[in-house]
């Protein structure tokens, strides 16, 4: 199918929004999808026996073409190629929009290390990259850059060798142009205490034996990040990987993940959603496409 407009091309990204995701999980059925849908002129193409989540993956696969990828494309790549593909829900997390400095990182997948990847799809420009790179350096041991072929020369003179360069390719595959290095003794412990959960914090100084002072709240956050700037960069980053891997884990997602249509998953480990919510999600992805097309 060809998209002939930016208003055709911008309902086809809109239904894999955290709105329609949302929508379609507290209610069983989405106003927001329906309209969109009439928007993309997919339905003819479809068929109407085909299903909601039928129709989700047929949209994927017109928006994975190159030219048409937004970031929703570049974090399903990652995340059922890298996510689901090399690891799993039980030995890897996943983390999205996590602080990191004046920034917020794209994805994150922790394993044995942390390795963000920040996503320049087609329609993003490196204006901010050299800044973002430095403050996930801070954080995270390793910094990939995952993007389009066009913008593969301008990433690699922009950003200093130790950070990863990777390709999403025309055929939807990940090429790695630049092994990103290892380097958990770069990080910058202050930082790294910004963007924790105070929890998290508190658990990461127990477990490496550091007493927490009994303070009022009102200290409590001076207090303790003045405690992570004395610790060991790399020794730090080992037990913030170990801790947000319990306290973000995936593992009881595996099920829900598996009921969606795999255009949907990355959705699924993204957005929030009730457990008792879920089912109402799954009924809803198996909905007839015209049955479909009267929600309101």
């Amino acid at each position: 199918m060809k998209i002939n407009n930016v208003t055709q091309l911008s309902a086809l990204t809109r239904l894999f929004s955290a709105t329609v995701f949302r929508e379609m999980a507290k209610k069983g059925r989405s106003a927001l999808f329906s309209r969109l849908l009439k928007e993309t002129g997919l339905v003819d193409q479809v068929g109407p026996n085909a299903t909601v989540g039928e129709t989700f993956d047929f949209a994927f696969n017109i928006l994975k073409i190159a030219g048409h990828r937004d970031e929703y494309i570049y974090r399903a790549a990652v995340s059922q190629k890298v996510l689901l593909g090399t690891h799993s829900l039980r030995t890897a997390s996943m983390l999205n929009e996590f602080r990191a400095g004046n920034c917020k990182a794209d994805l994150v997948i922790l394993n044995g290390t942390a390795t963000v990847y920040e996503i320049k799809s087609e329609r993003d420009s490196l204006t901010r990259l050299e800044n973002q790179v430095e403050n996930y350096k801070r954080v995270f041991a390793k910094v990939n850059v995952i993007s389009s072929e066009d913008h593969i020369d301008g990433i690699i003179g922009t950003v200093p060798d130790d950070v990863g360069v990777m390709c999403l390719t025309k055929r939807y595959q990940i090429k790695t142009i630049r092994e990103a290095k290892n380097s958990p003794e770069r990080v910058c412990p202050r930082t790294v205490f910004e963007s924790l959960r105070i929890t998290e914090s508190i658990e990461i100084l127990e477990s490496l034996g550091v007493k927490v002072p009994d303070v009022p709240n009102t200290q409590r956050h001076a207090v303790l990040r003045e405690l992570f700037s004395e610790l060991d960069p790399a020794t730090l980053h080992f037990e913030m990987v170990k801790t947000l891997k319990r306290t973000r884990e995936l593992a009881s997602l595996s099920d829900f993940v598996e009921s969606l249509p795999k255009s949907l998953q990355t959705a699924a480990l993204s957005v929030s959603v009730r457990r008792s919510d879920q089912i109402r999600l799954i009924n809803a992805t198996e909905t007839p496409l015209h049955a479909a097309m009267t929600w309101s």
